[in-house]
């Protein structure tokens, strides 16, 4: 036990150390992490490492999942649906049979069937990959949210597809319309079950008496929860924490105590790093033992074959992302699009965001060893070589191009407020908001209270509230009027999440700053 836990220490400190070294070389950590990772495998004394898939699906990839969709705008997942949806699940498809034909003539003794498991595998690129390169490029607004909401959903579609190919081969049978039926229950299926248990949890939330340390265990809890009942019920376990996280996001200001979020954003941006930090790592150190699963004197010929499905990945992707864009400017004339003319420097940047990682891994480490009779299961060391070399490439090669392509390029920044406008713009009615509500219900206060008279001039002239109050009851009475007001200015900024002009990132910027000086009262009360 103990030398477990010293591992799992070491395991921590290394990749926290490795972190600070990629932020210092400007590196994004996932790249960083997987190619340190590389490294090490190959230094004497170091133990080979096997990563359990169950590890993947059932601990690490839940709460990272929930923790993305926590984060994700509600509004621009909306507005963006259509092209979204396209990504999501168009691309996926169109990957993975893209990789099912090229497989089955290039790979001898392929079958469709394998190459369809081996599609599923590939096709979607990683959340977190993605989340951790985007903070180190700077790319329109839109296109990120376009990129995010893509990474929300596209585990569910190749993890689908993963399942029936699977399911073909080991039982020798597979009708297309049973498949296709099959899909849409599944979806259907795991976005009920989410939404179902995020509504359960958001009624625990809003009318039981919880603590901010009891609704933090217990947003710990709920992505494993949702992911395990949807998995026991045989649909898609993603698909469920993706919704039932969106759905508690949204409900994030009515059952939650300012309290609450700022612990539990400090408590899950920590939680979801450490995760995404070790598995990263851990996926670089693999290498030794993917490598010896291959056949004596077939590794170069291995090599060739999966450099060559990396490439018929990259391309996929990238002229799925062009198409889309003449296809938006055609269709654009017939039914209302989020962007009439996309162009082709955003969709191409978008295309090359195509970086592959642990959940491409774990489906590859998850194919059974024997199918059912004790047959070894057919080609499953080269389906999982050809994944580890896609993952590589397209991760590390990608990732690293990408910051110079986007330099050269030059995205498409789509006309709209900027951040700080937008924060202007919400202050300002904050503050109209709050001397509305101080003149019509407190005017007696202001007049007598020195601390709220002085607030009224901050809120009315924008300066520095002086430090220099009287103790007693007037300093009570100022607290409890401002923890008042500052509930007023919260469901105020709350009405900003309808309004078409205002990011959801932007609401939550100024929602910290309200969180925070309630926090601050209510510790000077104490």
């Amino acid at each position: 036990m103990h030398e477990i836990l010293l591992l799992c220490l070491g395991l921590v400190l290394s990749v926290s150390f490795l972190v600070l070294l990629a932020q210092r070389l400007k590196i994004a950590y996932p790249i960083f992490l997987v190619i340190a990772g590389l490294i090490a495998g190959f230094i004497p004394g170091i133990p080979n490492t096997h990563i359990n898939p169950d590890l993947v699906f059932l601990i690490i990839l839940p709460p990272i999942l929930y923790d993305a969709a926590q984060n994700t705008s509600w509004k621009a997942l909306w507005y963006w649906r259509r092209i979204i949806s396209v990504m999501a699940l168009g691309y996926v498809l169109l990957t993975a049979t893209s990789v099912a034909l090229v497989s089955y003539y290039l790979i001898p003794g392929f079958t469709l069937a394998q190459g369809f498991l081996l599609g599923a595998i590939i096709s979607p690129p990683d959340t977190a990959a993605a989340s951790a390169i985007l903070k180190f490029v700077k790319i329109p607004k839109a296109l990120a949210s376009i990129l995010e909401g893509e990474s929300l959903l596209n585990d569910a579609t190749s993890l689908t597809i993963f399942r029936f190919a699977l399911l073909a081969i080991i039982s020798n049978h597979f009708v297309w319309h049973e498949a296709a039926f099959g899909f849409i229950m599944v979806v259907i299926s795991g976005i009920i079950i989410g939404v179902v248990i995020g509504f359960i949890f958001y009624a625990i939330f809003r009318w039981l008496p919880t603590t901010a340390n009891l609704n933090i265990t217990l947003s710990i809890v709920l992505p494993y929860l949702i992911y395990l009942t949807a998995e026991a019920l045989h649909s898609s376990g993603v698909l469920a924490v993706v919704s039932g996280g969106l759905f508690i996001a949204y409900q994030n200001h009515f059952v939650f105590s300012h309290s609450s979020r700022l612990k539990s954003n400090a408590i899950w941006s920590a939680l979801v790093f450490i995760l995404n930090a070790v598995v990263f790592f851990l996926i670089g150190l693999q290498l030794p033992e993917i490598i010896h699963s291959v056949k004596d004197g077939a590794l170069t010929e291995s090599l060739m074959v999966a450099s060559l499905i990396s490439l018929v990945v990259i391309f996929v992707r990238l002229f799925s992302g062009l198409f889309s864009s003449v296809f938006t400017r055609f269709i654009g004339r017939f039914i209302t699009v989020a962007q009439r003319r996309p162009g082709w420097r955003n969709p191409l940047i978008s295309s090359f965001m195509g970086m592959r990682g642990v959940v491409s891994l774990a489906s590859a480490l998850s194919i059974p060893l024997l199918l059912p009779g004790g047959r070894s299961f057919p080609n499953r060391d080269m389906i999982l070589f050809i994944t580890f070399v896609v993952i590589i490439i397209t991760l590390v090669g990608q990732g690293l191009l990408l910051p110079w392509l986007i330099k050269k390029i030059k995205p498409q920044f789509i006309p709209a407020k900027t951040d700080e406008q937008q924060i202007l713009e919400i202050e300002l009615q904050l503050y109209n908001s709050a001397l509305k509500k101080l003149r019509e219900t407190y005017p007696a206060d202001i007049t007598d209270n020195a601390l709220l008279k002085n607030k009224h001039e901050l809120y009315d002239f924008k300066v520095k509230l002086l430090m220099d109050a009287k103790p007693g009851n007037l300093i009570g009475r100022f607290k409890k009027v401002m923890i008042e007001i500052i509930e007023h200015e919260r469901r105020e900024l709350h009405a900003f999440r309808r309004k078409n002009g205002y990011d959801d990132d932007v609401i939550r910027i100024i929602e910290n700053r309200l969180d925070l000086e309630e926090e601050r009262l209510e510790e000077e009360s104490e």
